[in-house]
């Protein structure tokens, strides 16, 4: 499938794991990719470096998407340098740290909040100004913004939830100008749970799923360009769970 030629999206996020898979995935449909990093500079290069090879076009920016200037900066630099956005894929984020209600202080909450609420913000407002009419949004929550996450991810499951809702909030702001909608995983073998997550919850996790096993960032990307592209032209303001079909109480 070629669903997106001739059009550019930016993938926040795109130098490993699930930003990595989109980047890749939008570059087969024929998309030019924008991405940013942070830390991951080398694997971002990486993605440009085989897309070009693979004949498309692509360009990583450093951005830190917690602040204002950056982003700014990062989307004036995608749009003169493509033309324009089609889609934005919102993949930043993280936990940080599994830590406690007593173990918080206020600039970890903070900290959590901006990387998984303020960058969202900043960036969908950056590129709004810039976003082609008919375009789309795709945002990143979890199942821990559905269930609350597990031991010590209070924050991060707030901010995911916070996610969902913004999604919602900006697709009814936009109308047809854009099409918003989140995707919302679960176990995916992702550095994530690589840093935060016991292979014993891992195994555990996974096989108490239908599907028996932990999906993979390219289950994701197929889900990601699905929701950006022309098939979903009926989709706004939805939050799709990906976790091989775990079920929430």
């Amino acid at each position: 499938m070629q669903r997106f030629n001739g059009q550019t999206v930016l993938v926040t996020g795109g130098g490993r794991d699930i930003g990595r898979a989109c980047a890749l995935r939008f570059a087969a449909e024929g998309a030019a990719v924008a991405l940013t990093y942070n830390g991951a500079e080398t694997g971002a290069r990486a993605v440009v470096v085989e897309i070009e090879t693979a004949g498309g076009r692509a360009a990583a920016y450093k951005a830190d998407l917690t602040r204002s200037p950056e982003v700014e900066a990062a989307v004036s630099t995608v749009v003169k340098d493509f033309g324009g956005i089609d889609a934005l894929v919102h993949v930043t984020g993280g936990l940080v740290a599994r830590k406690t209600m007593p173990e918080m202080d206020e600039a970890f909450w903070h900290e959590v909040m901006d990387l998984n609420v303020t960058s969202l913000f900043l960036t969908a407002r950056a590129v709004l100004p810039h976003l082609r009419d008919g375009g789309a949004i795709v945002t990143f929550s979890s199942q821990a913004g559905r269930d609350g996450g597990g031991p010590g991810a209070v924050a991060y499951a707030t901010s995911k939830g916070a996610v969902m809702t913004f999604t919602r909030g900006l697709a009814k702001e936009l109308g047809t100008r854009a099409r918003v909608n989140a995707v919302c995983p679960g176990m995916i073998a992702t550095t994530f749970h690589d840093t935060f997550t016991r292979p014993e919850v891992r195994e555990r996790v996974a096989g108490s799923a239908p599907l028996k096993r932990e999906g993979a960032s390219e289950d994701v990307a197929a889900l990601v360009a699905f929701l950006a592209s022309s098939d979903a032209a009926y989709i706004t303001g939805a939050c799709y769970d990906i976790n091989g079909g775990v079920l929430y109480s």
